[in-house]
């Protein structure tokens, strides 16, 4: 019998590249859309970083959270990916199936920078190696305190802009926390 597997796909990401764990063990298969390249993966939404602009595609559902940016092996400068959760939590995230950098800020419910890391790309899954033994042996990226959104955008971009735990995103926090599922 196979063990549970708690930890679920992004990429940010980060995922996620960044990976969110333990949000939600049902979107372990995130179905053909999910796997869309990214000029099919939807929505985008304009978030203000330190006086930059950057547009991110959306992550509102599990099954996209679950998948995030898994397998890019590129992320525009301006680009990357805001997840939302329904609820503030703490969160963590790991580097699966992700061969780039990313940076991957956790904000509070009202955009706050609550934590921050520099993901570095992961040893890749070895041959014979199962999800979970995977899963288990990749870093996990906690957010420390409760957070209701996560951005992972290219490595190096946060500090290039000079983003700081503190400092507040610029998006409709409200409206996407309305349509968080």
């Amino acid at each position: 019998m196979a063990a549970p597997r708690r930890l679920i796909r992004c990429g940010v990401l980060i995922a996620f590249c960044g990976a969110p764990l333990g949000a939600c063990e049902a979107a372990r298969d995130p179905g053909p859309a999910a796997s869309a390249p990214a000029s099919e993966q939807g929505e985008r939404v304009k978030v203000g970083v330190k006086g930059e602009t950057f547009r991110l595609e959306l992550a509102l559902d599990d099954a996209t959270r679950f998948k995030g940016l898994g397998g890019r092996t590129e992320i525009a400068k301006d680009g990357g990916m805001l997840f939302v959760f329904p609820y503030a939590a703490k969160q963590a995230f790991v580097m699966r199936d992700c061969p780039i950098a990313i940076d991957i800020a956790y904000l509070d419910s009202a955009g706050r920078v609550v934590m921050m890391h520099e993901m570095k790309p992961e040893e890749p899954r070895r041959a014979g190696e199962s999800d979970y033994e995977y899963d288990l042996r990749l870093k996990k990226y906690e957010s420390r305190h409760p957070a209701q959104f996560v951005v992972e955008v290219a490595g190096g971009r946060f500090r290039e802009v000079g983003l700081e735990v503190g400092d507040v995103l610029k998006f409709d926090v409200q409206g996407l926390k309305a349509r968080a599922r």
